[in-house]
């Protein structure tokens, strides 16, 4: 899952329904690298969940544009909640009903983003 180039720099995969779901020792190692960042189950789906704090309910929005920016360039969609001060990213693959390497790419992108 993981090689020399950081995480925020490589590019998602195109997925296929096929594409295998990360093991366990690969969501072990997740824990490590994105500790910010909840393993938590949705409708039996292994999600990547993380809470972003704002000032303000602008803030949290221009952080939000800011991932389906990210969302958008890279191919690969995340479930947001905009509140005020707080933008909640849950990113999962749909096509496989689990996470995928992708997956992890895209929490590190979205860690990288301005807050």
């Amino acid at each position: 899952m993981l090689n020399a180039i950081p995480l925020k720099e490589q590019h998602c995969d195109a997925c296929r329904a096929d594409a295998p779901r990360l093991s366990e020792g690969a969501l072990a190692e997740l824990q490590k690298t994105l500790p910010q960042w909840k393993i938590i189950t949705v409708d039996s789906i292994a999600q990547l969940e993380r809470a972003f704090l704002f000032a303000n309910f602008s803030e949290a929005m221009a952080f939000a544009q800011a991932v389906g920016e990210l969302a958008e360039a890279e191919g690969h969609h995340p479930a947001l909640l905009v509140e005020w001060g707080r933008v909640t990213v849950r990113w999962w693959t749909h096509k496989i009903g689990g996470l995928h390497r992708n997956d992890v790419l895209m929490a590190a992108k979205t860690n990288s983003l301005p807050l």
